[in-house]
């Protein structure tokens, strides 16, 4: 297929890799931060509507509800270019209500969308082992599935209607939060009670506590090891999806609110750009304790 990407940081990048690898052909828009690897792979455009034209699906993978709404509908964005036809994969992490407004507005142009965002992390991205959540009609998915195939492994169709896969993704980074909450609370404590938090971890990793979190990001927590695999400020970004999501149905979600406010005081003390298993670090400042200090 003829595959528009837009949004190549850490995730997007080795995504549309995968894609160009399984051989497909990848047009992108211009941009400085593109690098030669990138460069040397895709056809290189000035904008998304020249994108969204040469392209028969195009894919965004961009940070937050107001880019995706900005590459779609802003000045020579993506829905400029469409033709009817073409089908429409957001695959970042954004609103459900607003996907539900996107997905209107990009259908109206004789097109198909489906939100398909992602959980893995840099790590899943590079391996092409993401979980995909996907959102939209049961044909449009077909179509997109053998490219979702190059990039995850385990891929669900949560809903055929729209938001259906942003409100999974919401879901998802409530457990992921509540997760490294309650991992960062165990190593604290056990740590601070004198005990060694990579033994505690070990031990823990064969009983009822075990998980990918203690796993991954408990070795994070004990060895300092906080390069971003997925920054604190987008997990931030995730919970007020959450929270707003929330109130918009008369819901209380208490400890998604508590982890939401340890992020914050991650980001106030300037760790936003760290690794959400840093979270850990807000624990240690209300413990005086390091875990493995």
């Amino acid at each position: 297929m003829k595959i528009g990407f837009i949004g190549l940081g850490i995730m997007g990048r080795p995504m549309a890799l995968h894609l160009k690898e399984a051989g497909h052909e990848l047009f992108v828009p211009e941009r400085a931060s593109l690098t030669e690897e990138i460069r040397a792979a895709a056809t290189v455009l000035p904008n998304p509507s020249a994108v969204a034209g040469a392209a028969e699906v195009i894919i965004l993978m961009v940070p937050d509800t107001p880019d995706v709404e900005a590459v779609l509908f802003g000045a020579k964005g993506v829905a400029e270019g469409l033709q009817p036809g073409k089908l429409v994969i957001d695959m970042s992490s954004i609103s459900p209500t607003a996907t539900r407004d996107f997905a209107r507005r990009i259908n109206e142009r004789g097109c198909d969308y489906l939100d398909a965002p992602v959980s893995g992390g840099e790590v899943g991205a590079r391996q092409a082992t993401l979980t995909i959540m996907v959102g939209g009609p049961q044909a449009a998915f077909d179509r997109a599935l053998p490219l979702f195939e190059r990039m995850g492994k385990n891929i669900t169709l949560v809903g055929e209607s729209n938001g259906a896969g942003q409100t999974c993704k919401v879901a998802n980074q409530i457990v992921v939060a509540l997760t490294i909450e309650a991992v960062g609370e165990a190593l604290v404590f056990a740590s601070k009670a004198g005990a060694d938090p990579a033994k505690v971890r070990q031990a823990l990793m064969g009983g009822l506590a075990t998980s990918r979190i203690l796993e991954l990001h408990g070795e994070r927590m004990i060895k300092r090891t906080f390069d971003p695999g997925f920054r604190i400020v987008l997990h931030q970004k995730d919970l007020n999806l959450a929270l707003q999501s929330a109130k918009e149905l008369g819901v209380a979600l208490p400890n998604t609110a508590s982890a939401q406010q340890l992020f914050s005081a991650c980001v106030a003390a300037g760790g936003g750009g760290l690794d959400h298993s840093a979270m850990v670090q807000a624990l240690e400042t209300l413990a005086s304790h390091k875990v493995g200090v």
